[in-house]
């Protein structure tokens, strides 16, 4: 009889092949880093029961991007995208008719000016307070509207320059500037301070239009 017919066969030990298996797997878990994706930082305000209050066209502050990525600021062609931030910034604060109602963080328009460093309450008593722009803050709506042929990297140009004129109106409110304004680590207190009062009575009120058909702006 043949001795090596009658050997046993060779077995593989499964279970050293199931450690190993999980020791990977707990790796790769452990040192796999899992990209966020990026967007906008953007807050939505707090759920309101629906109320239909008219708002005045004055108070509305109309952007509109066509297929060809120009862009309309009141029905009127804007050549160069860097100037939509002082439009926007000099909207919110025209003070054209400032209300006395506590409507933002227990906040009048009247408390808001009020508020003001003398700098930027001398901006406004010299170049703004006009009775056909925004009555206040408190009611300053910036619409923003794109085309279904808009690229997403001119929405995204617009996005900026309007979130930078509210982060200069937030920072120079506190001595600071709106780069300054947005690298305020909320963690501590004391910079956590200055960034509540620097956007205090003046929310980002930024309205998202539905876009329009390709061709239609």
């Amino acid at each position: 009889m043949s001795y090596q017919r009658n050997r046993p066969g060779q077995e593989v030990s499964a279970g050293s092949m199931a450690d190993i298996a999980f020791l990977l797997l707990i790796f790769f878990l452990v040192t796999t880093q899992i990209l966020n994706d990026k967007g906008l930082p953007m807050v939505l305000p707090p759920k309101t029961l629906h109320v239909d209050t008219p708002i005045n066209e004055r108070n509305i502050l109309k952007i509109q991007v066509n297929s060809l990525d120009r862009i309309m600021v009141e029905d009127k062609e804007l050549q160069d995208i860097s100037t939509l931030r002082n439009i926007v910034y000099d909207f919110v604060l025209n003070f054209g008719r400032p209300n006395t109602n506590k409507v933002v963080d227990g906040m009048s328009d009247v408390e808001v000016f009020n508020s003001l460093p003398p700098a930027m309450k001398q901006y406004i008593r010299q170049n703004l307070e006009s009775k056909t722009s925004s009555d206040g803050p408190s009611k300053a709506i910036v619409s923003i509207k794109t085309d279904r042929g808009s690229s997403y990297s001119k929405y995204i140009e617009i996005m900026d320059e309007v979130f930078a004129a509210y982060y200069r109106i937030y920072g120079e409110r506190v001595g600071l500037s709106a780069e300054d304004y947005r690298k305020l680590n909320r963690n501590y207190p004391e910079q956590r301070y200055l960034y509540e009062k620097g956007k205090q009575g003046i929310n980002k009120a930024v309205s998202l239009a539905d876009p329009s058909k390709q061709g239609d702006g």
